[in-house]
């Protein structure tokens, strides 16, 4: 047989998979697949509608060009007579054959196909029917709110897209290719992209709508962040001392969490130590400096941050979800 059931009497059965004993590696079964592909393709399609929403209302009817390739629809629709939907669309087909073959093929496509796609038929399509939805429109005449909301819309759904493993083309591919290629941070990509375009705004517009542009473009990256990862409510702290099985009793006992120890040399003493690894809740870190000031003054303590935990002793348990 070159396939064997995992047996693992604490799972659902739906939840056993098969393991090929000639690859070693999971075999998830097609249905799972399918219904993973469908869940993720929604959350694009809804991402793409909400980017498009915070769009509409709140960037073309003040020329707010806040930077990426929705930036350039907007000032190449002051030229041409298409529609800001439509030049949307036609600047990110270079892009999208670029991404192509350079990041990864059919499957940076498709996702990213269906992301520009909708994107830019719910651009078009609230263009038309948005002003009519409202007795005033625009809903303010105020600018900075205008790039308070439509950076704070725009980041919740490209937040959404990209949580659901897609992207909405544009700057994207090209700060992507920079990264792989020369090594740049991503951030760093995206800020020398999209500030060249908020630059060539500020000279067609205005130097006010591009400062907007550049807070739009802020907030956008900071709720897009947000919508990802959550807020960071773990701390992984990091524990030297010279009474490990003390501290993680108690640790354990009083914190409700579960810990690892192993066995560190000292780089300047070549002393052998043991090292305390323990996970808890933000709320608890003032307990755990106590706990560990009690059993070990002397103990050399380090708290990071994470940004999600699953599983181990006192956090939720890993499930097999359809889509993250």
């Amino acid at each position: 047989m070159l396939h064997k059931i995992l047996k693992d009497k604490n799972s659902p059965k739906e939840h056993r998979h098969r393991v090929s004993t000639k690859t070693k590696r999971l075999i998830i079964p097609k249905k799972f697949t399918i219904s993973r592909w469908i869940t993720q393709n929604f959350f694009i399609i809804l991402g793409s509608a909400i980017s498009a929403l915070g769009y509409v209302l709140f960037q073309i009817p003040f020329d707010l060009a806040a930077g990426g390739i929705t930036g350039l629809a907007i000032i190449l629709h002051q030229y041409l007579p298409i529609t800001t939907g439509m030049a949307y669309l036609l600047l990110n087909i270079p892009l999208v054959i670029l991404g192509y073959f350079k990041l990864g093929k059919m499957k940076f496509l498709g996702s990213t196909l269906i992301a520009v796609i909708t994107f830019y038929i719910f651009t078009d399509f609230f263009v038309i029917y948005l002003p009519g939805a409202f007795k005033q429109y625009p809903i303010s005449q105020d600018l900075l709110l205008n790039a308070i909301y439509s950076g704070i819309l725009f980041g919740i759904g490209m937040g959404i897209i990209y949580r659901a493993g897609g992207t909405l083309g544009g700057t994207s591919i090209p700060a992507r290719i920079l990264q792989q290629k020369m090594g740049y941070p991503l951030s760093q990509s995206y800020m020398f992209t999209d500030l060249s375009i908020i630059f060539i705004a500020g000279f067609i517009f205005s130097w006010e709508i591009a400062m907007l542009g550049v807070l739009a473009l802020v907030l956008s990256g900071i709720v897009t962040d947000f919508v990802m990862e959550g807020s960071s409510q773990v701390r992984t702290a990091f524990i030297i001392t010279k009474h490990p099985k003390v501290l993680s009793n108690t640790l354990m006992a009083e914190l409700g969490r579960g810990v690892s120890t192993w066995m560190i040399k000292g780089g300047y003493t070549e002393a052998d130590q043991t090292m305390v690894y323990c996970t808890v809740r933000r709320s608890q870190v003032s307990d755990l400096k106590y706990l560990v000031a009690a059993v070990d003054e002397k103990a050399f303590l380090v708290i990071g941050t994470a940004q999600q935990a699953w599983g181990g002793v006192g956090f939720n348990q890993l499930k097999h979800r359809k889509a993250d």
